[in-house]
């Protein structure tokens, strides 16, 4: 099976894959998927040992305070066979229905979230498009094999690991791999370099597609595909002891110890006061059945399956009882920002050129107190045309007929910008070509063609963005960029990040003579700096009181972004 080895497949030509994988544009024969499929072994993760039924009720009763149980009730018997009559057998019986309980209980609680977690798994798609002998194929994603050219759609999940041959604003969820919310997006050119899950014409198996569409030539499957790797690794992860059970052991020693050592003493002392053997024996046995606390493993059991039930009711599946205690011991909590702190609805909030800040309003701007519209604004059209064409936001019709916005959250943020202040019924400019965004570069720049001659939008982060800046507009007009321009505009930049916005630098550049090709080297150079765009990604409404009980809980939270710094800051105060 061909691998992520040199010659890496991110790195190679369309062309040059087909020969790596020997397959080709209209994918391979029947014949061939089937050979390959025989070779290689259906596309499906390896299946965990299945909870059967009576290992799982038979654990209910060899745990070590059950077992302490089990010796108490023996004991019992024990005593009554030595000496009928006393009444020890009613204790052994009761202790025995203790032990039954129980362990029907928690194996009816466990085996309930067993389903539940087998029923989801029922849910996921079972079936994907793939080219076969150059014809698509609806076929089962277990007979998906290396070579195979498959086709996704927006809303589908891919169905194995695959490197992109074809791609029109792809938008993939790599949440399930990184646990990062933001949407990544996905292209078919070659790429140099970059971290394995960061390199964009690379689709892995169970991500999603949030729009867009492509195709592209799968190169792993099953257990070989990254999610695969993952599951591997869960797999063979040995569960050790919780800490409720590490203190039921602890307690279950102690309790045991004493137990026998009282039973000695006692013995001991009858034996000493010419009770008889058998009779101080009894007495021993019976101190010792005293002291074993039959009602803590219910009391225990009953409390995590009460805690179970009450979590369950916000949609939070517990497959073992113990967990529930586990979840109790947390003392620190990992979250990401965007989509889970954050509403994930970006909205642009303010803009900031020739050095002037702008507030945006529902359908006004306010510029240095003056009310007008984005329309009127003539001087800050470069700008606004810039946010219009440098994006890969895509206005799309739901289900229900309603018009929306869908893409990368930033960019649906000015694409909703450019609409709510009229700036869409302007006649878009042809798009010749794009150096998607990446985050080595922390930028991207479209190319259009306007009047004769192209002109590059470049957008992305200011400290990536402003040192290939060499002009900037004022008053309409090209002119030279100083270094106190830099350090205004910079000083600007931290100001919005301290004030919680994500702030995106835009900038453009006239390209008079044609391009020898599209590289990144000739089209970001000698920019003009239009000016910053301040966006907002407000907190959930129910972030802040679910971190003060947190707090109040002793538990501490730390929030993950790569965002700014400065913007980070401002969103955790």
């Amino acid at each position: 099976m061909p691998d992520l080895g040199e010659p890496q497949l991110h790195r190679l030509t369309v062309d040059e894959i087909f020969k790596r994988l020997e397959t080709r544009e209209g994918g391979l024969s029947p014949e061939e998927a089937q050979e390959r499929l025989n070779r290689h072994g259906p596309n499906v993760l390896e299946e965990p040992t299945r909870y059967s039924l009576l290992r799982g009720f038979l654990h209910q009763f060899t745990h070590f305070l059950a077992l302490l149980l089990w010796i108490a009730a023996a004991l019992a018997f024990t005593a009554e066979f030595m000496k009928p009559g006393e009444g020890m057998a009613t204790l052994g019986w009761a202790i025995l229905g203790v032990i039954v309980i129980n362990a029907a209980f928690a194996f009816f609680q466990e085996y309930k979230a067993e389903r539940a977690v087998h029923a989801l798994h029922r849910l996921l798609p079972a079936r994907a498009w793939v080219l076969r002998g150059n014809q698509p194929h609806d076929v089962l994603r277990s007979e998906i094999v290396p070579g195979d050219v498959i086709v996704i759609e927006e809303g589908e999940q891919v169905s194995a690991d695959a490197r992109l041959i074809e791609a029109a604003d792809m938008l993939v969820d790599l949440s399930s791999l990184t646990g990062e919310s933001r949407p990544k997006r996905r292209t078919a050119e070659p790429i140099t370099d970059g971290h394995l899950l960061d390199i964009p014409n690379l689709l892995f198996a169970g991500t999603p597609v949030l729009s867009g569409r492509g195709k592209a030539v799968v190169f792993a499957t099953g257990m070989q595909t990254e999610f695969g790797k993952i599951a591997r690794l869960s797999t063979s992860v040995e569960t050790g002891l919780s800490p409720l059970q590490k203190e039921i052991v602890k307690i279950t020693h102690v309790v045991a110890l004493l137990s026998l050592a009282m039973g000695m003493v006692f013995f001991v002392i009858g034996v000493s006061m010419g009770l008889g053997f058998w009779i101080s024996a009894i007495f021993g046995i019976g101190i010792i059945v005293a002291n074993v606390p039959e009602g803590l493993l219910p009391t225990v059991t009953l409390a995590l399956a009460l805690g179970s039930q009450r979590m369950a009711k916000r949609h939070a599946l517990i497959k073992q009882l113990t967990s529930v205690e586990t979840l109790g011991c947390t003392t620190v909590i990992c979250t990401d920002k965007t989509g889970t702190l954050t509403e994930n609805r970006m909205r642009v909030a303010r803009f900031y050129m020739d050095h002037l800040e702008i507030e945006v309003q529902e359908s006004c701007l306010v510029i240095a107190g003056r009310v007008t519209s984005a329309i009127e604004a003539e001087d800050y059209a470069p700008l606004f045309e810039a946010i219009i064409h440098c994006h890969n936001a895509k206005r799309v019709r739901r289900t229900d007929g309603r018009p929306t916005i869908t893409g990368d959250p930033t960019e649906v943020a000015l694409v909703e910008f450019a609409q709510d202040h009229g700036l869409l019924h302007r006649e878009p400019m042809p798009r010749m070509g794009e150096l998607p965004f990446d985050a080595d570069r922390k930028r991207m720049s479209t190319l259009h063609w306007r009047e004769g001659h192209l002109v590059a939008f470049v957008k992305g982060a200011p400290e990536s963005l402003l040192p290939l800046c060499t002009h900037m507009l004022h008053h309409s007009a090209r002119s030279q960029m100083s270094q106190e321009d830099r350090l205004r505009i910079m000083e600007q930049s931290r100001t919005f990040a301290q004030q919680a916005y994500r702030v995106l630098a835009v900038a453009m550049r006239n390209i008079e003579q044609g391009l020898e090709k599209l590289d990144i080297e000739q089209v970001e150079q000698t920019l003009t700096f239009l000016g910053l765009v301040a966006m907002i990604d407000p907190p959930r409404h129910e972030v802040p009181e679910a971190i003060a009980r947190c707090r109040q809980a002793g538990v501490r939270t730390i929030m993950i972004t790569g965002d700014h710094p400065l913007t980070a800051l401002a969103i955790a105060r």
